[in-house]
């Protein structure tokens, strides 16, 4: 397809940042990466490679390596921003710093900002002035960077408060391996993305503790309930939660060993504590953080979140994971409807 080539800045050069440079670059723009370490920004640029983030994986030699986010942004329409939840206010603390024009900026995050409670639109938009900010867009859907990189089939969506945003960032993207739809609705594109990191610790937890696949299924089923009851109180479509953003990430993220949530859940299914294994994941896992947001949001909306409250407990409150499995197993009976026609009532 013939595209308009544009220069394209990704902030943050982790695995997810990486691969989305590949796909910039396969579509033939002009990409630099931002890291905030001189030796992988050197290994970037000297052997094409990202080995930490993407071992074995060769990477287009356009792409070019930046450790300064002045020349990164330099003559720069559009931003990927794809560093962890906790550090986007401190990246887009430099960026205001440096930046002399309006940016898109993209985000490819999935988390919710603790205490704030704010989704990462947000955040965006409260850090950044409206001198500097010409749009926020957001990329979710079911997307490990390990498959990315190997221009395996996936599909994403994107959204925005302004659709003509969102179809220029779907247009920069779509390829023949990596296809783009749009989705009107920013809320659920962001809430689905943050809160099935929550589900899939509690599916890694599950997977640990040797339970199969009938459990597994029933936290997928159930956990995607909990999602879709929340961001329905908070304003999202629930129509969205069935869509790529919602129940195809929780999917991909619950039965995948790519999933870093999903193996950071294992390990505390298998007994190790939370400190043991965040420091043998040795990368951000989004869905502890997320948790605790969760929980705050779940009592600010007065919205019952079952498998994420017995999730804040193992994490939070020292619980033993199988007795939270049992605790969840013996809570009163209820009609599995329910939350259907609660959602509807809640768009009426």
């Amino acid at each position: 397809m013939e595209r308009q080539k544009e220069k394209v800045a990704v902030i943050g050069a982790g695995s997810w940042g990486t691969a989305l440079a590949m796909v910039l670059a396969d579509n033939g723009h002009e990409v630099r990466i931002w890291g905030h370490k001189p030796s992988q920004i050197e290994e970037i640029n000297r052997a094409h490679t990202n080995q930490k983030y993407l071992p074995g994986i060769s990477l287009p030699e356009s792409i070019i390596g930046y450790s300064s986010l002045k020349e990164v942004l330099k003559d720069i329409e559009v931003a990927i921003l794809a560093v962890p939840t906790k550090a986007i206010r401190e990246v887009l603390g430099k960026i205001r710093e440096v930046q002399e024009t309006p940016l898109t900026i993209v985000h490819v995050s999935k988390g919710i900002e603790p205490d704030t409670l704010m989704r990462i639109s947000e955040m965006i938009e409260e850090e950044m002035p409206d001198t500097l900010l010409k749009d926020v867009v957001v990329l979710s859907g079911p997307s490990h960077a390990e498959e990315v990189s190997l221009r395996h089939p996936t599909t994403v969506t994107v959204s925005s408060k302004n659709m003509n945003a969102a179809e220029k960032i779907q247009d920069l993207f779509i390829n023949q391996y990596f296809r783009v739809y749009t989705n009107p609705d920013l809320i659920g594109v962001e809430i689905g993305g943050a809160l099935k990191n929550i589900i899939a610790l509690a599916a890694g937890i599950s997977d640990g503790l040797g339970y199969g696949d009938n459990a597994k299924a029933a936290l997928i089923t159930r956990g995607l309930a909990e999602i879709a009851r929340l961001g329905t109180k908070m304003g999202a479509n629930p129509l969205t939660f069935s869509g790529l953003a919602g129940l195809g990430d929780l999917i991909v993220t619950c039965t995948s060993v790519h999933s870093r949530n999903w193996r950071a859940g294992n390990l505390l299914g298998k007994g190790k504590n939370l400190e043991e294994v965040l420091n043998n994941m040795g990368m951000v896992v989004e869905g502890v953080r997320t948790t605790k947001a969760a929980h705050q949001l779940a009592r600010k909306y007065d919205v019952k979140m079952p498998i994420s409250d017995a999730l804040f407990n193992v994490l939070f409150n020292g619980v033993n994971p199988k007795d939270a499995v049992d605790t969840l197993m013996a809570r009163g009976k209820t009609h599995e409807m329910e939350d259907l026609v609660n959602v509807l009532d809640l768009k009426e």
